[in-house]
């Protein structure tokens, strides 16, 4: 996740009648002829060029539909994508979008409700996509709007054999004192091994995604339900004292510039013992030539008040509203997130490449728990804990759980976290940058009650 620039809100109106003909499953006949077209616009990631490689040979053969596809790193393909889709020009069918901006898309009519698509296809089976997720690409109409590539959630990764030889067990559902206690007990467990790792690198996507995560479970939120700012409330400070003391006591050196690329690196390499954030690089550490592979151990993400805190993030298709080609990218769209090119993408590539988070049905196979076993199970739990609409103790005006769903969000959190990662490098306290931090908070939410008074 990385800054974005705000979203511009659109008055369009959407259009919520999709022909019940011509909506078949990927596997159905081709709307528009074998010579037929679509333009994808999508991240670079990893998983996404695997899906580029394997198109030709497999979906376009199948359907006869060309894919063409347009690809950038995430920061130019977010600008691309919001000024795309903000247009409306059409010249893209399809887009990778994650679960922040779905549902602000879907509220300023940019993208297509896919409903009528779901339930004319036969093959896609949506009950099969974990709730969550589904939860999570779900308008305030009750909508989907978007269908998962692979998703995440956030976890506890730590060395069994470090917490062993400390005579350290770690709780089957640890709390964030636990965590901070059993820190102090593996610290300099092993030469140059900090006990813990924790983004401390301003950004919305970096620090503020594990760090709202705490804010949740202390009982703190941004907003209150009536858009009231809580940015400086005892909760909310609470949480990122705690964070801030963790980190500063047993993290990682210079953790006011580390970010999810540094802690997965300081992993691997044995310089930190345990590590908070995403799901999604456990593969990375039980991969062949991995030095900690076999020696790590995932619980659920901490927790203060709540039962579970871990968050939720997908890389999903959207299919913008201006597109002629609707039903075409809806072909394209079910292939991509179906169970089908799972398979076809762990037999061809290795069950280790396959986009996984989003099924059900991922967890249930054999020839992927046999690379994935470790950490499947874990990876599963969390996202299907996860709760996107009642992430803490108290209710939210906006969907979000690492995240507030509003386009405003991105340039707010990314304004506090700077100030939190002064606090983190000494500079700054933490009531000094919440202060702050609420000030900005109070103009954002002061247009969303305006809005709501009317």
């Amino acid at each position: 996740m990385a800054r974005r620039n705000p979203v511009r809100i659109a008055a369009l109106g959407l259009v919520t009648a999709l022909a019940a003909t011509g909506c078949a499953g990927w596997g159905g006949g081709v709307s528009g002829g074998s010579s037929s077209s679509i333009n994808v616009l999508m991240v670079n990631n990893p998983q996404m060029v695997d899906l580029q490689r394997l198109t030709a040979a497999n979906f376009t053969r199948q359907t006869g539909i060309q894919v063409n596809f347009t690809v950038l790193p995430e920061n130019d393909v977010r600008d691309k994508i919001s000024q795309e889709f903000s247009s409306q020009a059409g010249q893209y069918d399809v887009a990778s979008l994650s679960n922040f901006e779905i549902p602000i898309y879907a509220r300023s009519g940019w993208i297509a409700p896919l409903d009528a698509y779901i339930a004319a296809d036969q093959q896609f089976d949506q009950a099969d996509i974990l709730k969550p997720m589904t939860q999570s690409l779900t308008a305030d109409d009750g909508k989907i709007y978007g269908e998962p590539f692979y998703g995440e959630s956030s976890f506890l990764m730590y060395r069994k054999d470090v917490l062993q030889a400390r005579g350290v067990t770690m709780p089957a559902n640890p709390t964030w004192q636990q965590v901070a206690d059993i820190a102090a007990r593996i610290d300099n467990a092993q030469p140059g091994m900090r006990a813990i790792c924790l983004r401390g690198q301003p950004g919305w996507g970096q620090l503020f995604a594990p760090l709202t995560t705490v804010v949740n479970t202390f009982g703190g939120t941004w907003f209150d339900k009536d858009w009231t700012p809580r940015v400086n409330a005892p909760e909310f400070r609470a949480a990122t004292q705690f964070y801030v003391d963790l980190v500063r006591a047993h993290g990682e050196p210079g953790a006011a510039q580390a970010g999810f690329t540094e802690c997965l690196n300081n992993t691997v390499q044995g310089k930190t013992a345990m590590w908070y954030d995403a799901t999604s690089p456990a593969g990375s550490l039980e991969a062949a030539d991995s030095p900690v592979k076999g020696k790590m151990g995932y619980a659920p993400a901490p927790v203060a008040q709540t039962r579970s805190s871990g968050w939720l993030y997908a890389w999903a298709w959207g299919i913008q509203q201006a597109s002629r080609k609707k039903d075409n990218a809806w072909k394209f769209v079910s292939w991509a997130s179906s169970r089908q090119y799972e398979e076809l993408a762990g037999g061809q590539l290795g069950w280790s490449r396959v986009p996984a988070g989003k099924r059900a049905s991922t967890y249930r196979n054999e020839k992927y728990l046999a690379e994935a076993g470790a950490f499947a199970e874990p990876t599963r739990r969390a996202i299907e804990s996860a709760d996107p609409r009642n992430p803490g103790v108290q209710p939210r005006p906006a969907i979000g759980i690492q995240f507030v769903d509003i386009p405003e969000f991105t340039d707010l959190a990314t304004q506090v976290s700077q100030d939190v990662s002064s606090a983190i490098a000494g500079r700054e306290s933490v009531p000094a940058a919440l202060d702050k931090g609420q000030r900005l908070a109070r103009d954002v939410a002061e247009r969303y009650q305006a809005r709501e008074s009317k």
